[in-house]
């Protein structure tokens, strides 16, 4: 055993050697069989890092090496970190942590597509009610099953320069739906607004003011806020960031926001008191919006006003529709952010409906072939003028 006394002092220190490594310090006791033990027992956990230390460098990894190594190089930095976690850890138990990802082929994404698609959703609302489980869309299953594998198996490839599988990525992408464009008439909005909760109603009334998505909404400070320019600036999907200015509906629903928080803009009045851990409230506090707490208070809301097939996200939609019958597709483009024009097409639909609108106008309200639609009563009026 490498233990021993350095001169002058009661208790004993180690000293060795792992692998080419070298391990020293001291051990808080003066009998040698105790020092011993902690030897042992230092010895083995350094082993242990060591070879976990050269699986992550192995050219060969399994999929729990994989994982890991992923999370703390890039999803642990992640915006939505708490999702990617809860992908990875999915994966690791569908996938099995000592499965080798040379081993991973379309075989394997295949089933791991179908057993996440046949997943259940979860549901938020408290029922009485049985009702058949609602399955997770394809949506759901490309972002957070196949391409978080995707980039785990892509990084091992790329980066690490790890042995992968033949994997036919496109094969494994379910086919999205064209995201649908709802949008909410004046009818619809006032009688939402009605059912919303003090404080809440402003941070919807915004949503409807300035199509800003949800979490812009709640992320939104006091320092992005420049009343003397009459503009603002949200920081949106990529961490990316954009200005938008200021209509007088804007102005007014900011300028009654001071004073509630001083980091905040958004804000709700506490109903009760509360004195959960770490979540005290005092009833009629002013306290920073969530995006579950606007969330919930949207949905119960619409279903107050009887409105349906009507989501947060539909906001965006109208305020994003109304714009476009007053400008352009450019214009809307920048007001939501959107890199690519394309983006911004599903749009379209509002420009054919004016076309529509335009082309009825200019269409004469009586036309002969609607009233004779065999053609006998116009022949008669042209051999008539003849």
């Amino acid at each position: 055993m490498s233990v021993f006394k350095r001169p002058g002092a009661d208790t004993y220190s180690y000293d060795f050697y792992v692998k080419g490594h070298r391990f020293s310090g001291a051990l808080s006791t003066s009998n040698k069989r105790e020092a011993e033990s902690l030897e042992s027992k230092i010895k083995a956990q350094a082993r242990a890092e060591i070879a976990a230390s050269a699986a992550f460098r192995a050219d060969r990894m399994t999929w729990d090496i994989a994982a890991s190594r992923y999370w703390q190089e890039v999803g642990q930095h992640h915006k939505n970190a708490g999702t990617t976690w809860k992908s990875l850890g999915w994966l690791t138990e569908a996938i099995g942590p000592k499965t080798p990802i040379e081993t991973i082929g379309d075989n394997l994404v295949a089933e791991l597509v179908a057993r996440r698609r046949a997943e259940a959703k979860p549901s938020n609302r408290k029922s009485g009610l049985k009702k058949a489980p609602k399955l997770i869309g394809p949506a759901t299953v490309n972002r957070t099953m196949t391409q978080v594998l995707r980039k785990v198996i892509n990084r091992a490839a790329k980066v690490w320069k790890v042995k992968i599988g033949d994997i036919t990525w496109r094969q494994h992408m379910l086919k999205e739906p064209k995201e649908r464009v709802r949008e909410a008439t004046a009818y619809e909005e006032a009688a939402i607004m009605d059912g919303l909760d003090r404080g809440y109603d402003d941070a919807v009334s915004f949503a409807f003011a300035s199509g800003c998505r949800r979490m812009e909404i709640v992320g939104l400070v006091w320092e992005r806020v420049d009343f003397g320019n009459k503009q603002f600036t949200v920081v949106g999907k990529g961490n990316k960031a954009r200005v938008i200015p200021m209509t007088r509906a804007l102005f007014l629903i900011l300028w009654r926001q001071q004073g509630n928080h001083p980091e905040a803009v958004f804000t709700y009045a506490a109903a009760r008191v509360s004195k959960r851990e770490g979540a005290e409230r005092i009833r009629g506090a002013r306290y920073p919006i969530t995006d579950a707490g606007l969330r919930t208070a949207m949905r119960r809301a619409v279903d107050a006003a009887g409105v349906t097939a009507f989501r947060f996200h539909d906001t965006r939609h109208t305020m994003a529709t109304r714009t476009l019958r007053a400008s352009n597709m450019k214009v809307v483009q920048n007001l939501l952010g959107h890199e690519r024009i394309t983006t911004t097409e599903k749009y379209a639909h509002v420009m054919v409906e004016d076309v529509r609108a335009a082309m009825e106008a200019a269409t004469p309200t009586k036309s002969p072939t609607d009233e004779d639609i065999d053609g006998t009563k116009t022949l008669k009026m042209v051999q008539k003028r003849d």
